[in-house]
């Protein structure tokens, strides 16, 4: 019987589940303290959870394709295949990637919150703005007339921002 043949494959495999499991529940519990301790808002952290989700699932795979008994050469040829394919396609959409890692730092060290009214220093383009939300990608920023920013997150990294009031959310009336 197949359960017989592979009983102590099966067997590590069920514990390495649970051990992901568990380090998965502990990682979401202090992701979600730390964003609960710094203002962070429930979507951003849900974000953050997510991506810990797919780094453990990623590293569930190459751990399992181990406990398998899968051959270190043949492990080598697939990632280094799939990491060459995937860093051609992450080059030609550099952007995209780096405001997500932007988005992730600013989740543990953006010193500004949602409502509060910043200025960045931007030399082409000053912007004085509220925080409207926080997101993967970019901030959006309401402007005292009313009008909507989205700013990248890789960018607000790179400039000066000096904070002009804390918690300065306005009533903007139909802009909302």
């Amino acid at each position: 019987m197949i359960l017989n043949i592979y009983k102590t494959e099966i067997l590590n495999s069920v514990i390495l589940v649970i051990i992901i499991i568990i380090i998965r529940a502990i990682a979401r519990l202090a992701i979600r303290k730390i964003g609960h301790k710094n203002g962070v808002n429930d979507a951003r952290i849900g974000l953050v959870c997510r991506y810990l989700t797919v780094a453990l699932v990623f590293l569930l795979l190459l751990i399992e394709a181990f406990v398998l008994g899968v051959d270190v050469k043949e492990i080598s040829l697939v990632f280094s295949s799939v990491f060459a394919v995937i860093g051609i396609a992450l080059f030609a959409i550099w952007s995209i990637l780096s405001n997500i890692t932007s988005g992730i730092i600013m989740f543990f060290s953006f010193p500004y919150k949602v409502g509060d009214k910043i200025q960045i220093h931007d030399k082409d383009y000053p912007i004085e703005a509220v925080i409207e939300d926080i997101r993967a990608f970019q901030l959006h920023l309401r402007l005292d007339d009313g009008n909507l920013v989205t700013y990248p997150n890789n960018l607000i990294l790179q400039k000066a921002v000096t904070l002009i009031q804390k918690d300065a959310i306005e009533d903007f009336g139909d802009f909302h």
